[in-house]
């Protein structure tokens, strides 16, 4: 967590170590399978060598002041102090939800015109030093009844389908014979260097 001069709390962050062997393709599927991955390590007694980056939040009114940055670098620090080599993080592209229909490999293909990712949050990883691994197209996935759906949206869902949903990287697919919602969400394995 970083704090301000008075002590109060303006960024943190999150993190979990595994072991992984560097190779892109023994990488966790996402998100839910690096935290597996953590626990059932800890619960066997793996030593971990990898630090996962989960996230970072820095308060809405101090966005834009470098404090993302500083998180990630004091996450990586972490991994430094522990011996650790590696430092991945299954990012959530923040631009995304405005492409739902986009597959997350083509969307991590996208770049401006400097060569940087055309995503903010990628960027923010890039100028630390961070490159593309792979897609986590199936990273995260969220399941409710319809009624939860309804009131976590404020949407309402007549039919079964498939449905564009607020900040979703990608489509809501409900089954209303189920009573079944599911969201898939992707993510964009990265690596700190």
């Amino acid at each position: 967590m970083l704090v301000d001069d008075h002590g109060m709390p303006v960024a943190t962050g999150w993190r979990i170590p595994i072991r992984w062997d560097g190779r892109t393709e023994t990488l966790p599927t996402g998100y839910t399978q690096a935290t597996i991955r953590a626990v059932e390590g800890r619960e066997q007694g793996v030593e971990p060598d990898t630090l996962v980056i989960c996230g970072a939040i820095v308060t809405p009114s101090l966005k834009g002041r470098g404090l993302a940055g500083e998180t990630l670098k004091a996450l990586r620090q972490l991994a430094a102090d522990a011996g650790w080599p590696r430092v991945i993080a299954p990012v959530r592209p923040t631009l995304k939800a405005r492409y739902p229909l986009t597959s997350i490999e083509a969307f991590m293909r996208w770049t401006r015109q400097d060569g940087m990712a055309l995503d903010p949050w990628i960027r923010t990883h890039q100028r630390l030093g961070a490159r593309i691994l792979a897609a986590a197209p199936q990273s995260q996935t969220m399941t409710g009844t319809i009624a939860e759906w309804e009131r976590w949206t404020s949407m309402v869902f007549p039919e079964t389908g498939c449905y564009v949903i607020p900040e979703g990287l990608s489509l809501l697919k409900l089954d209303r014979s189920a009573d079944l919602g599911t969201y898939v969400e992707p993510n964009i394995w990265m690596q700190h260097i």
